[in-house]
């Protein structure tokens, strides 16, 4: 061996021998410290906390979740109205079905962006059952499944509402808008808030109430010849009073025309026909005898007929009666009061501007009749004055502008 090699030999060994004392060393610290008190307590302390909550571990502890739904479960009564929700918190909601108990198509509804909010966006039907499900799911991914159910109001509950004109009518300036109720309305206010009216013309007018079950609506003035009167009517849901709920929605636009009216007056026993403020026609006519004087004041047109049947028996009257007539078909006749006022064609064309004969009609030669009726349409005005009758009732016929507008709009609804 040359002396080189033994140089080298001599060098491992060293190393050899220096990292063997090295790994003996490192023994017996880490000996040392496994047996050191404060060591082995602080180990302790990690192993003993759950693993879910161990620094380093990954699984993850949900946050307490807490949720509202509406209706509640077995709810009985509910407004068909009332929009169906689900709120939640530290949690999201999927897969929800709310849908008829005896089956039918679900309700549409809506998630909000985040998942915490479900309502529905389709309407309720009245007598109905409702199973109403869901799943929540918290901030550790633990889904939870729920279902409840509940029933709207019963069919007897049911309340509605319908305006004459209808949609779509055209009508002359004088004529009101009439509402009539199928069950008492004791929250009258809350019903007016329902129906929005608008007019093209920017009027504005106010409800007047003749009964719970029959209101109408007019402005201060008649309304602005060739206009359009707009009725958004929104019952459905509202609370008319003694639980009764409306049932019903309906958008109505009726078409105004222009301003046509006849002024009769008993003094010179005549008839002017204006249209559009001009004077068109002037015709004698004849009037209620003293028994039965005509009513005096607007008279808005309710309906018109080219030959209608008369018969006394309709005004309380009998055979033998010092006022029975035969009865007959009036030619162009045109109703201005449910009591039997109409203008049509005399049965005495020599008592036209001269005396009154009639039951409180206005009677008209059967040229002038007939000009009446081809020239005037529901809703125009005929204005009598100067008889001795009184004011024509507005529950009569549609007399509402002989109530002055204090009146009108200072009525105590409740």
């Amino acid at each position: 061996m040359t002396e080189e090699k033994k140089k080298r030999k001599g060098l491992k060994i060293a190393l050899l021998c220096i990292a063997g004392v090295l790994v003996a060393a490192a023994a017996a610290v880490t000996a040392a410290t496994v047996a050191s008190p404060t060591f082995a307590a602080q180990l302790g302390r990690v192993l003993a906390v759950a693993p879910a909550e161990r620094p380093g571990f990954s699984e993850p502890v949900a946050k307490a979740m807490s949720f509202g739904v509406s209706p509640e479960d077995k709810a009985v009564e509910v407004n068909p109205a009332t929009v169906a929700t689900i709120t939640a918190k530290n949690a999201t909601i999927k897969d929800v079905v709310l849908a008829p108990a005896k089956g039918g198509e679900p309700v549409a509804g809506e998630l909000s962006q985040d998942g915490s909010a479900w309502k529905a966006t389709e309407r309720l039907d009245f007598l109905t059952t409702y199973d109403f499900s869901y799943t929540l799911v918290d901030s550790a991914g633990d889904e939870t499944a729920k279902q409840q159910s509940f029933t709207t109001v019963l069919a007897p509950n049911q309340a509605d509402g319908w305006m004459y004109p209808l949609d779509g009518q055209s009508v002359g300036i004088a004529q009101p808008l009439e509402f009539n109720f199928s069950e008492p309305v004791l929250n009258k206010k809350k019903v007016e808030e329902a129906i929005k009216i608008t007019t093209s013309a920017g009027q504005k007018g106010e409800f007047y109430w003749y009964s719970d079950t029959k209101a109408r609506y007019r402005a201060a003035k008649y309304w602005a010849p060739n206009s359009t009167v707009t009725v958004d009517m929104k019952l459905f849901g509202v609370e008319f009073g003694n639980k009764m709920i409306g049932m019903n929605d309906e958008k109505i636009t009726v078409n105004i025309l222009d301003d046509r009216r006849a002024i009769v007056d008993n003094k010179t026993k005549t008839m002017k026909i204006y249209v559009a403020g001009k004077l068109a026609q002037t015709f004698p006519v004849t009037l209620g005898d003293p028994n039965w004087p005509s009513s005096k004041g607007i008279h808005p047109i309710m309906d018109m007929h080219k030959s209608l049947p008369f018969n006394p028996r309709s005004i309380g009257l009998k055979p033998g009666d010092p006022d029975w007539y035969e009865p007959f078909n009036a030619k162009y006749a045109s109703r201005l009061s449910n009591s039997g006022e109409f203008v049509h064609t005399t049965l005495d064309p020599s008592a036209l501007g001269v005396r009154n004969i009639s039951h409180g009609c206005v009677g008209m030669s059967e040229a002038g009749a007939r000009y009446f009726y081809e020239t005037m349409r529901t809703g125009d005005i005929v204005d009598i004055r100067n008889t001795d009758g009184g004011f024509l009732d507005p529950t009569d016929g549609f007399g509402d502008w002989n109530v002055d507008w204090k009146t009108w709009t200072s009525q105590d609804k409740g």
